[in-house]
């Protein structure tokens, strides 16, 4: 009984933390109530393999009705015709499903084209190193990556163009982690198409945003939608695959038997729910208010001579260049945690450093808004963020591998004694009890 009195104590730690910090990592964000109880209930006991009304266990008439209702409430929320599309609810997060589209269109040695991974795109995409196939889908596919502009730092529509008919993909994909614009969807389906390529368009991050209408969509452009259903959608976590009609067939094929065994449908009648929000003055009003305090933050960073990432952003992430402040986005990651802002390192366009101590801070506005935050409590918070940064500026961690142990563990204990870091905590704190989850 100890041991489960341990877990419980757990996850009352981590509610408190989720409670007294701010989340501002893009991915992450707060579900409804109404979510948690679907998630949590006796669906999570029915095994159901198959497809509604095509279930290979019995049993399955009521569940069979949860995971349609779950199916008909996507194509609601993006306003698309049950007759040109389909919605698969089954896959367990992105990256399964962004697999499963790849397995029901594509054979072993095909090419695929997707956004390079320190520029912004997704490990799922196919990332690799020259030396290393880091990924599964680097060793089942042939993967070449499209790259920013290295001024701009955004997508050039024409050197994609020049790459793709030189490339010839059988796949074209976009999307990815890190890019704060929109993206012209239409020019790069002309382009997957020209080149004879299926479109697919990775929409984990915007999925809520443009459900909303707060971004663009991708669906009159493209073969395939893939999203993941608890970062601007709110729901818990999932994911979801939208194909033309046509596909259908292969998609539900890929899913099982292809890749999974029985769906967990609990999750999807809390996807159900996520997506039924959707349709809600207040989920809409949730949507554009997180856009404006996205550009609120970059506003400011960019007010106080800080690098952001293309200037600015269209969506709900901020992305930071550490590099002219000589710092890197492990450094003040870990010092805006200690100050109980919770934000993550991330690599940035022309990335110099690795993966783990890149030199990127990646931020985001979900989370803040759902507590009701708006414009006012943007800049009081990209203050808060500014500050540390400046503090923390002209300090690296050493390239060499003992140097580095040492200046681990001695940054650990003086961020912990940190006054500034403290101070800020306090104001953290006082700052989430006026805005409660």
């Amino acid at each position: 009984m100890k041991k489960q009195d341990e877990l419980f104590r757990l996850i009352k730690l981590e509610e408190k933390r989720q409670r007294d910090t701010l989340m501002m990592i893009p991915s992450e964000n707060y579900t409804y109530p109404e979510v948690r109880a679907a998630v949590g209930s006796i669906l999570m006991h029915k095994y159901a393999e198959g497809q509604p009304r095509r279930r290979y266990y019995q049993g399955n008439e009521i569940v069979d009705q949860v995971e349609s209702l779950c199916e008909d409430r996507a194509l609601e929320a993006f306003q698309l015709s049950p007759d040109k599309w389909s919605a698969n609810v089954q896959p367990h997060s992105g990256c399964p499903a962004n697999l499963a589209v790849y397995n029901a269109v594509l054979e072993v040695g095909d090419k695929i084209m997707s956004m390079y991974l320190p520029d912004g795109g997704h490990l799922s995409h196919g990332w690799q190193l020259p030396d290393k196939k880091v990924t599964l889908v680097s060793k089942i596919y042939n993967v070449e990556f499209y790259k920013l502009d290295p001024v701009t730092r955004l997508l050039d529509y024409n050197a994609i163009e020049e790459q793709a008919i030189k490339y010839k993909p059988k796949m074209m994909i976009s999307g990815g982690t890190a890019y704060p614009r929109e993206i012209d969807y239409k020019r790069l389906s002309k382009i997957a198409h020209r080149v004879g390529a299926y479109y697919l368009s990775d929409i984990a991050h915007e999925a809520g945003l443009i459900a909303a209408g707060a971004c663009k969509s991708p669906f009159p452009y493209t073969d395939f939608v893939t999203m993941t259903t608890h970062k601007t959608l709110r729901g818990p976590r999932g994911a979801i695959i939208f194909c033309k009609k046509e596909f259908e067939e292969a998609i539900d094929f890929s899913i099982i038997p292809g890749l999974q065994g029985g769906p967990h449908l609990h999750s999807i009648a809390g996807i159900a729910v996520a997506l039924e929000k959707t349709k809600t003055p207040e989920f809409k009003k949730y949507a554009f208010q997180t856009v404006k305090n996205a550009k609120e933050l970059a506003k400011y960073f960019s007010e106080k001579g800080l690098d952001v990432v293309s200037d600015g952003t269209d969506k709900h992430l901020v992305l930071l260049d550490l590099r002219k402040n000589k710092t890197n986005g492990w450094v003040v990651a870990w010092a805006l945690e200690a100050a109980g802002i919770v934000v993550n390192r991330n690599t940035v366009p022309n990335e110099t450093a690795t993966p783990f101590y890149p030199s990127g801070l990646r931020m985001g506005s979900p989370a803040l808004t759902v507590r009701g935050m708006k414009e006012r409590e943007m800049k009081l918070i990209a203050g808060w963020i500014y500050e540390i940064i400046q503090k923390y500026s002209n300090i690296q961690t050493p390239s060499e591998k003992d140097a580095r142990k040492t200046f681990v563990s001695g940054f650990y204990k003086r961020i912990e004694k940190d006054k500034l870091l403290n101070d800020i905590n306090k104001k953290v704190v006082s700052l989430c009890r006026k805005f409660p989850v």
